[in-house]
């Protein structure tokens, strides 16, 4: 769920381990270009922008907002959630009116405004800016067969790579600690409000081998490696014999790492392919929040590929990150704060654009659905509690101010995003032709 911010003083990106920490700083090249993009001075339309920004915030109905500016403070709304939002400098309001969340995002990594809970300010900006998103969502796909016709080049395998790696690539000991001891980079699945976040992630790797009904000498390949988590659970508990690709390099060296660690080289083959170019025939397949990282253009190549690579009895199992069915074709060509800031090349699907892809592209039937957005809210918030308490180990990686910043309010405006019921997280069981059996019982 990058593109990096600037490097530490005098150390260039990329420039090997810090002397000082033993450890390789955070890639860090071109995360904060779009803060270059940010009004230089406030001028006669930072007032204007600030009243436009005041008159916003007066509709809807849901949370209570306190704006706190340069020259007066304002409150608006009432009830929970409650969130006070200081504007340092007047920029703000002229950065947001113009770039939309672009700006909020850019402005705050710039340090011109604070929260005292920015899961709350971005929970009541989300509600507050509902009625102009459902008016575009009316609106947008009565147009989307022209807008389709506008020429647009889907991502090709170089582009890929070059988005993967800006996230993926920023510095595996970075994502060490902010994750648990899994690695996964995923929706975790509470089972009990109180399971620690490695139990609930282990819940969610069974919950995916049972939904495919893995059984030892099974061949699963995995699309979207991560760290390995998954695919050295599938090998260790369920016997299979697991292929998996990533095209991030650093995924993958700390994967075959970690593989070769758990004992499982001989079980476990980590390749660094892209999806296009995976050959052979699976009994399973698995692919966990990778399809956002496809364009929504390619998406029946993917789903294609998906159904090509499988045995006309086998499963496939996709977890994705999904938006409203009713607002994707606005989505899908809009730029947000964490397309162009955090994950350059995002796609979030919706599950009809989805189950759409399946049935044109492919001989898949869905047979399973389930929705799991309602534990992703506290997987990021335990993403955020690692962060802020690695915090001196975070800084030893040559991190700045302004990639802490981001990342705080990345994991902020996601957690907002799943609280809200903005986007959810999706379990899509789909099966080949001859596929008979008999999917295990889910617990609720």
């Amino acid at each position: 769920m990058s593109s990096p911010a600037a490097p530490a003083p005098g150390r260039p990106a990329g420039a090997g381990p810090d002397p000082a920490s033993g450890h390789a700083p955070v890639r860090s090249d071109g995360l904060l270009g779009t803060v270059d993009g940010l009004p230089r001075r406030s001028g006669v339309l930072g007032p204007l922008s600030g009243a436009v920004v005041r008159a916003a915030a007066r509709h809807g109905t849901v949370g209570t907002l306190v704006l706190i500016g340069p020259d007066r403070t304002d409150r608006f709304g009432s009830g929970d959630p409650v969130a006070t939002v200081t504007v340092h400098d007047p920029r703000a309001w002229r950065a947001l009116v113009r770039r939309g969340s672009i700006g909020l995002g850019a402005s705050y990594v710039a340090g011109w405004w604070d929260a005292d809970d920015l899961v709350s300010a971005v929970r009541v900006l989300v509600a507050r800016t509902a009625g102009l998103r459902d008016a575009l969502d009316r609106v947008v796909p009565r147009f989307a067969p022209l807008l389709d016709l506008v020429p647009g080049r889907a991502p090709d395998r170089r582009a890929d790579r070059r988005n993967i790696g800006a996230h993926y690539d920023l510095s595996n000991e970075f994502f060490a600690l902010m994750l648990d001891e899994t690695m996964a980079y995923s929706c975790a699945v509470f089972e009990d409000p109180d399971m620690d976040l490695a139990d609930a992630q282990r819940a969610k790797f069974d919950r995916l081998c049972r939904k495919l009904d893995l059984r030892p000498g099974d061949r699963l390949v995995e699309i979207g490696t991560g760290w390995a988590g998954l695919a050295i659970h599938a090998a260790r508990h369920y016997g299979v014999e697991v292929t998996t690709t990533t095209i991030s390099d650093e995924q993958r060296s700390s994967a075959v790492e970690r593989v070769a660690a758990a004992g499982l080289s001989d079980r476990i083959t980590v390749l660094g392919e892209d999806w296009r170019d995976l050959r052979g025939t699976y009994d399973k397949l698995v692919s966990v929040e990778m399809i956002e990282a496809v364009d929504w253009r390619l998406h029946d190549a993917f789903l294609g590929a998906c159904a090509r690579l499988l045995h006309r009895r086998g499963l496939a199992a996709i977890q994705a990150i999904v938006i409203a069915d009713r607002s994707f074709e606005r989505a899908k060509r809009h730029d947000d704060f964490v397309r162009r800031m955090v994950f350059p090349g995002g796609c979030i699907p919706s599950v009809t654009a989805l189950v759409s892809s399946v049935t044109r592209a492919t001989d898949l039937r869905v047979v399973d659905l389930e929705d799991i957005g309602r534990h992703y809210a506290a997987t990021l918030h335990r993403w955020a509690d690692n962060l802020s308490a690695a915090g001196d180990r975070v800084d030893a990686l040559g991190v700045t101010p302004g990639f802490r910043r981001l990342w705080d309010l990345y994991l902020a405006y996601c957690e907002a995003g799943f609280l809200e019921r903005h986007i959810s997280d999706v379990q899509m069981v789909l099966a080949k032709p001859d596929w008979r059996g008999r999917l295990a019982a889910r617990p609720y």
